[in-house]
């Protein structure tokens, strides 16, 4: 337990090293295990593959449990059907291309070469996840990654498995219809699964709320049970799970999303730890060169290749393709399907581990820290345009009948600048609290919202999904959110004619602002205040048909008098801040 216990604080004391340093922490981790093993400092004797391979397929499940409950179904949406045919037909050429290099240059039997194109063409969930969500890609980019790497561990898997059974691979037509139908079992399974389970989680009241964030891991290791025992795939099934429950808003998720965190870094520790101990140092030297010339040909031929061919259809720019050839990240995945062939006794098995491994860990070091600075020399960044999703939470208040939502306004968010009132959400919901820069308060109608703040909303249940749904499309919209192609409809408001809340038309604020002249706390006009005309008593100041202009003059002048209003209660906002 002592030894357990210290392997672990080195463990978390090695993250902060790796996000200093750039390097990914699954090398550190590796780092330990080799330097507790054989040829190490405590000299620790272990050689077996078929522990090793069932603790690494509980890991990868975890981890894959993980990455799904933090897809965003909004960015891997549109993704899908890429990221589908680079995890299949990407995998098949690259699996082909590299195969073909390890026999032809490294002179392996076709057996041993298709055992190691097969492993290796396996992204790494843990490295993509842990490395893509530090570097400011757009979405559209980060989406198909994601999606693949959480894909193509069920078509490997079963390559792998194939090249590994004694006798010779018949058929091949066979494999892919049999590589087809397991993942469609699986994907069936996973959506079904994760569906239902969201359904009873957000109408069973647990007694503690302790008790969500493990009903959510064990529904999402039941979708991997289910799959494997219907002969489906069962990280696809796991995958797909775990996404759905992500996405469903589910009570506690805050509890939720640190539970499955952390459990995804203990499995993270303990399998890269594992293998560390399984390798045997002395042995990598004579593998050392056949493992760069295979890796080699992998990064600099068999990625892209795959890459270019299978997104050939989609029309993406070379930039981006050129990206993703490049972050096509290895780790602790293909380590493990390497001890397939060993649990299976097959001849030269041990080598091909061998040269699997020191692969992964020399084109990690490589690819993974040079990623941000490829990104930037190929002038690739999160689109300016494209606005960043609220970070909502929700805790139920199961006495009460209401939500609790926590609402994060990030960087890039259309909330910037938004008056209280002018997010208009339904009746019984309200902002309740705001927290700017350490500093708490009760927010008036008039404050404004800016970057960085955090607010406290509490909606009653008949409008809990209508409040969320506001707020994020004021996220994404602003202030006309509903009247510019976002959603979320505010409250009260009419049939679309050039009106905005409250029946005024669209861009008459400006108009009322500019004849008052009259400025706020936050240095806008004062017509561009509450929302709908809203008076400091909060009445709603109906303007006359939309289009006519004696009614246009007549509602600037009514906001003209309203910014007059607002403007003594600039002040208190002013105190209020600051």
């Amino acid at each position: 337990m002592l030894v357990c216990s210290l392997v672990l604080l080195v463990a978390v004391a090695a993250v902060r090293i790796s996000s200093r340093s750039g390097l990914p922490s699954l090398l550190l981790y590796l780092g330990i295990g080799v330097a507790m093993g054989q040829d190490g400092i405590f000299d620790v004797k272990f050689d077996n593959a078929e522990l090793t391979q069932v603790i690494g397929y509980a890991a990868l499940v975890v981890i894959l449990a993980e990455g799904g409950l933090g897809t965003k179904w909004k960015e891997v949406k549109p993704a899908l059907p890429a990221a589908a045919v680079l995890s299949t037909v990407g995998v098949g050429i690259s699996v082909g291309v590299t195969a073909s290099a390890a026999h032809y240059l490294v002179g392996l039997d076709w057996r041993q070469a298709l055992i190691i194109g097969a492993v290796v063409s396996s992204t790494d969930a843990a490295a993509v996840f842990s490395v893509l969500r530090k570097v400011p890609l757009p979405s559209r980019i980060t989406g198909v990654l994601e999606a693949e790497s959480g894909f193509n561990d069920a078509p490997v898997v079963i390559l792998v498995v194939a090249f590994s059974a004694a006798g010779p691979v018949e058929h091949w037509y066979a494999l892919v219809g049999e590589i087809a139908l397991e993942l469609a079992i699986g994907a069936a399974i996973g959506l079904a699964v994760g569906w239902l389970g969201a359904y009873g989680i957000r109408h069973v009241a647990l007694p503690a709320s302790g008790l969500y964030p493990i009903a959510v891991m064990a529904i999402a290791v039941s979708a991997y049970a289910a799959g494997a025992m219907a002969h489906g795939s069962g990280f696809l099934a796991v995958y797909l799970a775990a996404m759905v429950l992500g996405n469903s808003k589910l009570p506690h998720w805050p509890a939720t999303r640190g539970f499955a965190d952390g459990l995804g870094w203990l499995a993270q520790i303990g399998m890269f730890v594992l293998l560390g101990l399984l390798v045997t140092p002395h042995d990598l030297i004579d593998d050392f060169w056949p493992a760069v010339v295979v890796g080699l040909v992998l990064t600099a031929v068999a990625r892209p290749l795959s890459v270019f061919l299978s997104l050939a259809p989609f029309r993406l720019p070379k930039r981006e393709m050129s990206l993703m050839s490049w972050a096509g990240l290895r780790g602790a995945v293909p380590i493990i399907l390497a001890t397939i062939p060993m649990v299976s006794g097959i001849e030269g098995s041990t080598r091909v581990f061998n040269i699997v491994f020191v692969l992964v860990v020399v084109y990690t070091l490589i690819q993974g820290p040079t990623l941000p600075w490829l990104a930037r020399a190929l002038k690739i960044s999160e689109d300016p345009s494209e606005t960043a999703d609220l970070g909502i939470e929700s805790a139920p208040l199961e006495r009460l009948q209401g939500h609790l939502l926590s609402v994060a306004v990030p960087g890039r968010s259309r909330m910037h600048g938004v008056e209280v009132a002018e997010l208009r959400l339904p009746a019984g919901a309200a902002v309740t609290l705001v927290v700017r820069d350490g500093t708490s308060f009760v927010p008036a109608p008039s404050t404004v919202l800016r970057h960085g703040d955090e607010l406290l909303v509490v909606a009653t249940d008949p409008v809990r999904d209508a409040t969320e749904a506001r707020l994020r499309a004021v996220g994404e919209g602003g202030k006309l959110a509903g009247w510019l192609g976002t959603g979320g409809k505010p409250a009260g408001a009419k049939a679309p004619g050039g009106k905005a809340p409250g029946g005024r038309p669209a861009g008459a604020k400006a108009v009322g602002a500019k004849a008052a002249g009259v400025r706020t706390a936050g240095g806008k006009p004062a017509g561009a205040g509450a929302a709908g005309g809203t008076a400091t008593g909060g009445t709603d100041r109906q303007a006359g048909a939309p289009g006519e202009l004696p009614h246009l003059t007549r509602l600037a002048r009514k906001l003209g008098r309203g910014g007059e209003d607002k403007a003594g209660d600039g002040a208190g906002d002013r105190r209020t801040h600051h």
